[in-house]
Formats: C-alpha cells, structure tokens, sequence
C-alpha cells in the first residue's frame, strides 16, 4: 500500500480541520458534552468521555473548555440536548461516505447534508447503505522520523495490534477497538510520538480516484466537514501520492 493514499488522506483532512479551529472547538465540546451524558464524569469508567477528551487536548483545547463541557453534559450547567446519528450516502465515482453526526435538529441536520452531496454530485442513502463496508478500528499515525518499523511493530503487536504498515512518510498503526487503549498506553510509555490517535471506521475495499474524481471527492468531503453537526466524515477512497501532489498545487 505504500505511495498511496491512507496517509495522503489523513494529511488532507488534518489540514482542513487546522483551518477551521474554532469550529473544530465547538464540535469536540458537542462529543465531550454527549459523552459525559451518557455515561458521567469519571474518565476511568467512562472510557468514550476519555477518548473524547483525548481528542479535544489534541487540538489544543484549552482546559476550561474541556471542564465546562464535561458540566454541560453532566447536567450542571446548561447545554443543548445532542442526538447522535450516523448519515450515509455516496460521492463522486461510487465512493462510500459516512457522516457522524451530533445534533439537536435531526430534520435541519439531514436537509442540510442531503443538499450538501446534491451539490457535490453524489447523493445521501439509506442507513446500512454504506455502513457494511466499514470496520470500527482503533488507528494511530506515527511520523518515521519518530521511530523504526521493526520496533514499532514489536511495541505494537505486543500491545494487541493488529497491524502496522509503512506509508512512507508514517506508520500507520490499526488495532481492534477493545484493545486502542492498550496500544494508545503503550507508545506513550515508550515515548512514541503520535501525529494522531483515533477510533475510525476502516474501509474493507477501496476505490482508487484520478485527479479530476479525487478533486470532486475532496470538495464533497470538505464541504460535509464545514456543517457544525458533522463530527467526521469516512470515506473508501484512494488516492495515489502522486494524484495528491497534482491536486495539492490547486491549492
């Protein structure tokens, strides 16, 4: 799989999401706020409050916030009441797309997204259209420079993961959700740098995009990612580097 997309993919949605900041903000205080409904305050039980604090303190934010949406969701201070849905549908050339999604209008939210592939040439489906060719995983992106294959895959496999492939520019480390925090504990006992760790939908079978697919596919996913009830996005594409360094000079 190396020279293709996996890590191209993940370049490309970290650098959307980088621009949008103070929306990102907003959506991770709507996942800690449901999180902490769901199942209280202690991070040691709760174990979908910690993944969701995880996240926020990967994007830098700040303490307060974290602390305020923990409260909301745990009914001490005010806050909406968030639905959480799974939207599914399909872009440009086929390609498989889920949205998940945190809401407090489920009619606005799915006008909204509906319209969004319309516009982005695809169009949104029935649940369990796209959803089959997904498997939850827990995934993690270590840069190279931070440490070598043989090592990491002995650190990794130990720890219960499943897999670690060579992306060129990282590795890219998968592991069975029951054992993310297993994995997640160990590189960081080990000191090993992250550039992400996520639970994420991993696609069974993938379709591989030119330039022209891939430029349409990217600007349907960004413009999923700007509506303030979408969490993620996962789509099945591939892109090769060198179809992602054509559209990277679009830019």
């Amino acid at each position: 799989m190396a020279g293709h997309s996996h890590w191209a993919n993940i370049q490309h949605k970290k650098g959307a999401v980088d621009k949008k900041r103070g929306k990102l903000f907003g959506k991770l205080s709507r996942a800690i706020i449901v999180a902490a409904r769901n199942g209280g305050a202690d991070t040691d039980t709760n174990l979908a409050l910690r993944y969701a604090i995880d996240k926020a303190k990967q994007a830098s934010m700040p303490k307060d916030t974290i602390e305020r949406a923990v409260k909301k969701g745990c009914g001490e201070l005010d806050g909406e009441n968030y639905e959480e849905i799974v939207y599914e549908g399909y872009g440009p050339e086929g390609v498989a797309v889920l949205c998940d999604i945190l809401t407090d209008n489920r009619n606005r939210t799915a006008g909204e997204l509906r319209k969004i592939f319309e516009v982005h040439g695809g169009n949104m489906g029935n649940t369990g259209c796209v959803s089959w060719m997904f498997e939850r995983k827990g995934l993690f992106v270590v840069p190279s420079a931070a440490t070598d294959e043989e090592s990491l895959f002995e650190l990794a496999l130990e720890a219960g993961a499943e897999d670690v492939k060579d992306e060129g520019e990282a590795f890219v480390v998968t592991c069975p959700v029951e054992a993310y925090e297993d994995v997640k504990s160990a590189l960081e006992s080990a000191g090993v740098e992250r550039e992400s760790a996520e639970l994420a939908r991993v696609a069974s079978n993938t379709v591989e995009l030119d330039v022209d697919a891939g430029r349409k596919v990217l600007k349907l996913v960004d413009a999923l990612e700007e509506n303030e009830d979408v969490q993620s996005t996962t789509t099945n594409f591939e892109i090769s580097d060198e179809v992602m360094e054509a559209l990277a000079a679009e830019l």
